[in-house]
């Protein structure tokens, strides 16, 4: 096992298992972490030996509250520092679990939020424990989430239910997450690393080109519904609007002060 502060990498026989390891942060989603979640899933796609990859939050009770907005990276690698300045880090981490070359399991021990529930959806298969609780909260932040993550819901639980999650920002939990395509499976917190192992386990013995070739088949028919550029461009515009909007001060102020935002619609 191998400790790279606040991301965990293991690997046993094929299967490898990443673990956020940032309790005091309830595994919010740091640059740093994000890049070392996209570094490690480079370098175990180079290898090949990789046929299943776990992603998980430990032992605790979040898989991920979503991305940490007050993270400032320190002690970066030079590789680091360079992928900082030229891509966005969650983005880069989403891509790389959803473009993977083998199956990605998210093993979700406890509640995820905004960008731990997208990357969760990213993994092919979702296992949770019963009182799962996740949501996307943008609305009630005043932002408007990016294309890319809205299709990656839109492939999982189909247009009428990603438009619900999205314009409710509301919180799912337990058989509700289930029931709406959320997650494969819910299981008791006793019995999760082993319903979430078996299954790995299951498909690791498959054979390496049936599982690279329909994962990537799979992800190209997801990718059909890709916006053109002129359609990106006014998406762009639409995000760039929100993140300039008072609303988004607003929402922001009133989600660390706990009370309900009064929106203004500029």
């Amino acid at each position: 096992m191998t400790e790279t502060d606040m991301l965990i990498a293991d690997v046993k026989g094929n299967i490898g298992t990443l673990t956020f390891n940032r309790p005091e942060r309830r595994n919010a989603l740091s640059p740093e972490l994000l890049i070392k979640l996209h570094l490690t899933l480079r370098e175990w796609a180079k290898q090949g030996a990789i046929r299943v990859v776990i992603i998980t939050g430990g032992a605790g009770k979040a898989f991920s509250s979503g991305f940490d907005i007050a993270s400032i990276p320190a002690g970066l690698t030079p590789e680091m520092e360079e992928l900082m300045k030229t891509a966005n880090p969650l983005e880069l981490a989403l891509s790389s679990v959803r473009n993977f070359p083998y199956p990605t399991i998210a093993m979700m021990n406890g509640y995820a939020f905004g960008a731990g529930c997208n990357l969760a959806v990213c993994c092919d298969i979702r296992i949770a424990v019963n009182d799962v609780s996740v949501g996307m909260p943008p609305a009630k932040l005043g932002l408007v989430y990016h294309p890319e993550g809205l299709r990656q819901f839109i492939e999982v639980v189909g247009m009428a239910r990603a438009r619900e999650i999205f314009f409710s920002g509301k919180t799912y939990r337990g058989a509700e997450v289930l029931a709406m395509g959320l997650v494969n499976y819910l299981v008791p917190r006793t019995e999760l690393e082993a319903k979430t192992w078996a299954l790995a386990e299951e498909i690791a013995v498959n054979a390496p080109l049936s599982l690279r070739g329909m994962k990537r088949i799979f992800n190209m028919l997801g990718e059909s519904a890709v916006l053109g550029i002129d359609a990106a461009a006014e998406a762009d515009q639409l995000i760039a609007e929100a993140f300039r909007s008072e609303d988004l001060r607003e929402g922001q102020t009133a989600f660390f002060e706990k009370r309900t935002p009064l929106f203004k619609g500029r």
